[in-house]
């Protein structure tokens, strides 16, 4: 039509940077971020992060460098969220929980300009220094630390670094400091790594339009309402803490800071600042429960929390629930910016017939609302398969809040999105009413006479029993029917059941060809982000002795009689 235009007027590019410049001003003297005794306003932090972009200029930091940090949820991870984009860097949090050398693996690929650091994490990134033998490549290195206990780092000849103090960094920025707007919304705006359950983990690179959008469907995903207290017990380097920081700052809620993720500290928390949400790994549920006094009264309100992961025992989630707590459960991956289906937990007593389906762990619900589409499809033909809750294909996404691709990976990014979809390599069914259902990942479905076993659906069943803690499910080799359903089973504290009791357990619940054949007992191989790896299960389920996690004996693998 004549007469329209795109001008600065209407087009302004997206980033989640307008959110803090806005809570600044509509929210400045509103509490924004609680840690122990430190507390500041949004006027305040958005001060603070204006002189940290400053700053990262002064030190030399320019558009499209990379800023690592290597920190637990502390103000300052906060505050790099938009002080490093604010100087037109890009952000990549790292997992505290990596080794040297996995680390170094990183740094490599990221070629940071500048390196944040927790002072508890400091010989570790000075030893993947090292371990990059870049000797001719001078590192900055600045220092976060608490309560004025400054930590003298190790010093190594080997890294030329220059070590910083964070505060001191902060201040040396200057107060006027013009933020520097992305030109482009589709400009990086952070990297994030895969957890490397399925392969080698990989830099999947976030766009300010992106990261925008996922801001604001956090909104109706987690369902927060005005001025929310969210409490960090997901951790801020995995998927930008589901893009929660940028959403905290777009509602104008307040921020409660944790350094340690214990039970405990947790309620606690919970109690004293009125927090109403909180998301993480399905183990923060087991941490409260554990904490939960004979007499612990109700929550003051409602308290939403959403995980990400295999539920524990319904009696946790259930005892929760009687709290005060109100439990969502998501599905998604860092290439989707953290989680992208979510349903409610509600109780049902679905665990009382033979052979239904009562896995409440994978029932995923429907995609959310900045997701334009989410499908079942048939990944050779790319036809959507039936909604029959029955026809199993790959759960694959389409929409704006996704990835641009993976850092300096072509290849693998274009595979990724073959067909003009994102590819999960995830396996699942849907339902005449859009529910998608996760099923399992394509590489853990068990392949027995013809049939399709899904690992999740027997590990919910498993997981029911009142002694089992935690377990895996993974393919075993078979001669006659192809692969066979192998169990690995840790047990909860002081409990002791056979293999046999298992295997019967299962019978009841399951049909004959979905029981595992073979148990084994013994903690189970996680990696650094806490998910098992099944490879490792696999390579270990197909010896012909085995030797039992956890203990100095070798046996064979219990194989039941037909």
């Amino acid at each position: 039509m004549e007469g329209l235009v795109l001008c600065p007027a209407n087009h302004v590019p997206l980033t989640p940077l307008s959110f803090l410049e806005r809570a600044a001003f509509v929210y400045r003297k509103k509490i924004g971020l609680i840690h122990g005794n430190i507390s500041y306003s949004w006027e305040e932090l958005h001060g603070r992060c204006v002189k940290l972009a400053s700053a990262l200029s002064q030190l030399g930091v320019s558009s499209g460098d990379v800023v690592a940090v290597v920190a637990p949820n502390v103000p300052a991870h906060y505050e790099l969220h938009f002080g490093v984009p604010m100087a037109r860097a890009i952000l990549s949090t790292l997992n505290t929980m990596l080794d040297a050398a996995t680390l170094a693996q990183k740094l490599q690929l990221l070629e940071a300009k500048i390196i944040f650091v927790y002072s508890d994490f400091i010989g570790l990134v000075l030893q993947a220094l090292i371990i990059l033998q870049e000797k001719d490549k001078p590192y900055h290195i600045v220092l976060i630390h608490e309560n004025n206990n400054v930590k003298e780092p190790p010093v190594s000849s080997s890294v030329p670094s220059k070590i910083l103090d964070y505060e001191t960094i902060v201040e040396m920025g200057q107060p006027n400091f013009k933020i520097v707007y992305p030109k482009n919304e589709f400009d990086p705006i952070s990297i994030n790594f895969t957890s490397g359950s399925t392969g080698k983990p990989k830099g999947a690179v976030y766009s300010h339009r992106a990261a925008y959008l996922n801001a604001i469907a956090d909104i109706f995903r987690y369902e927060m309402g005005k001025s929310p207290v969210f409490l960090w017990t997901v951790d801020m380097f995995r998927c930008n803490g589901w893009c929660l920081p940028w959403t905290v700052a777009a509602l104008g809620g307040t921020n409660i800071c944790l350094r340690e993720i214990n039970g405990k500290e947790i309620l606690d928390a919970i109690y004293l600042h009125n927090v109403t949400h909180f998301c993480g790994a399905p183990m923060i549920l087991t941490k409260i429960a554990n904490a939960i006094d004979t007499n612990q009264p109700l929550l003051p309100h409602q308290v939403n929390v959403t995980v990400a992961g295999i539920l524990p025992p319904r009696e946790i989630l259930t005892k929760m629930e009687k709290l005060g707590f109100n439990i969502n459960h998501a599905y998604g991956m860092s290439e989707a910016l953290g989680p992208m289906i979510s349903m409610p937990w509600k109780f049902q007593d679905d665990f009382s017939k033979p052979n239904e389906d009562v896995n409440v762990k994978i029932r995923e619900g429907v995609h959310n609302i900045m997701m334009e589409e989410v499908d079942v499809k048939d990944p050779e033909s790319m036809k959507s398969v039936p909604a029959d809750g029955k026809t199993i294909g790959e759960i694959m996404f389409r929409g704006n809040a996704l990835m641009m691709g993976y850092l300096k990976d072509p290849s693998r990014t274009e595979e990724a999105f073959e067909g003009g979809w994102y590819r999960t390599k995830d396996l699942g069914i849907k339902y005449a009413n859009g529910n998608i259902k996760l099923k399992d990942r394509a590489v853990d479905v068990v392949k027995s006479e013809g049939k399709t076993i899904s690992t999740l659906e027997i590990e919910g069943v498993l997981i029911r029993h009142p002694m089992v803690l935690e377990v895996a499910v993974v393919a075993r080799l078979d001669d006659v029917l192809g692969e066979t359903p192998c169990a690995f089973v840790k047990l909860k504290k002081g409990c002791f059941v056979t293999d046999e009791e298992i295997i019967k357990f299962c019978e009841d619940w399951l049909q004959d060809y979905m029981v595992p054949k073979a148990v084994i007992f013994g903690d189970l191989p996680l990696n650094s982000t806490g998910k098992i790896q099944k490879f490792i299960l696999r390579d270990k389920a197909n010896k012909a002795l085995k030797l039992c996690l956890g203990c100095n004996s070798v046996r064979e693998l219990h194989t039941p009689s037909s």
